[in-house]
């Protein structure tokens, strides 16, 4: 992608509206680190000193204490930067990170009971399931490698977040659901049959 500076400067200006925006809203947003192309021609994630080639993580180091913040100090912070926006996990918002192929699977299912959920994915193919704070993962989800849940104490990316290979989308936008969070064990629970789907079928295909 480019990442020339004219580049960035135009983005900033929807990159502050949207953290306004989610700030507005309660949601705990935080700027962070961004992919910049060096002179040797490496991209590193720049916006923090003493980083190089990890990222996106936040610009403050204090970021703990910054969560909550009101939304016009929010929308100073993307003043001079065309920083990736974050939200700290934990407050208000938790999310649940699958791979694309159970995602995808997991959406047809939440789809299937009329329950939308807020749905994020990154360039590298996963998935987040955006819920409310507060709960842990199920026992028949806690060890599988593909299923990670972001809570206390985490941040994740969220849209338009700009990535070293692309940006980061939404896959369903919270108006969709009129900002509301379902509960985590609603998206769980369709993470369950999801995983379960693939056998049924294999089991019905071989009947």
């Amino acid at each position: 992608m480019d990442w020339s500076d004219s580049w960035r400067g135009a983005f900033r200006i929807e990159l502050r509206a949207e953290a306004a925006s989610l700030a507005h809203r309660g949601w705990p947003v935080l700027p962070g680190t961004y992919p910049a192309r060096s002179e040797d021609g490496v991209t590193r994630w720049a916006g923090r000193s003493g980083l190089e080639l990890h990222g996106p993580i936040p610009v403050h180091r204090d970021w703990v204490d910054r969560i909550g913040t009101d939304p016009e100090q929010v929308a100073t912070w993307w003043t001079g930067g065309s920083y990736s926006l974050l939200v700290a996990t934990g407050h208000v918002v938790d999310a649940i990170e699958v791979g694309t192929a159970l995602g995808r699977r997991a959406a047809v299912a939440l789809r299937s009971i009329g329950v939308p959920v807020p749905i994020a994915a990154t360039p590298s193919g996963r998935w987040m399931f955006l819920v409310k704070s507060g709960s842990t993962l199920t026992a028949a989800l806690a060890d599988n490698a593909d299923v990670h849940l972001y809570g206390k104490g985490e941040y994740i990316p969220l849209p338009p977040t700009t990535m070293t290979h692309g940006v980061v989308h939404w896959r369903v936008k919270p108006q969709v659901c009129g900002w509301n969070l379902p509960d985590a064990h609603v998206v769980q629970d369709a993470l369950v049959e999801a995983l379960h789907a693939p056998a049924r079928r294999l089991q019905l295909e071989t009947v």
